[in-house]
């Protein structure tokens, strides 16, 4: 179990493109392949973003590879896939959705310590050009500050 634990899919655009305003952690409804081909890393979530759909939550554009020994049992690699969140929390993050750009967007897929294939998600904002540029020179100054130190 300790190599499943190594599985940390992230998507590294999100924070550049999206300031987060709440986090959450979703079960993924999987089919037994597809679970097979994240375990081996081969899932892509920088295109993927979250959707309602009578009243559940689903991930879209989420690529998850078939896996090589699969055979019939193989699955469409970007098919909708259903996040398994509490009623309360559903409730929640729809009510939110309804006000003007925001978003929900998929932060990293990763293997839970039960086994099970878990997604963070973010509500988020998308930034304006300044933002992006603000963020840039944040980090380029800390950057600096940290030469200057070693």
């Amino acid at each position: 179990m300790s190599s499943e634990n190594t599985i940390n899919i992230k998507n590294k655009r999100a924070s550049f493109e999206f300031s987060f305003i709440d986090k959450y952690v979703a079960g993924l409804k999987l089919s037994g392949t597809e679970i097979k081909s994240i375990r081996e890393g081969k899932a892509i979530i920088n295109d993927a973003f979250c959707i309602f759909n009578k009243d559940e939550l689903f991930v879209r554009n989420m690529h998850i590879a078939h896996y090589f020994n699969g055979t019939y049992n193989n699955v469409e690699e970007k098919r909708d896939r259903k996040l398994l969140l509490n009623r309360k929390e559903l409730d929640k993050l729809q009510s939110k959705l309804k006000d003007q750009g925001l978003t929900i967007v998929p932060l990293r897929l990763f293997i839970g310590s039960n086994g099970y294939a878990k997604l963070e998600i973010a509500l988020a904002k998308g930034k304006k050009l300044f933002d992006k540029r603000d963020d840039i020179k944040k980090r380029d100054t800390e950057r600096e500050m940290n030469r200057k130190l070693k």
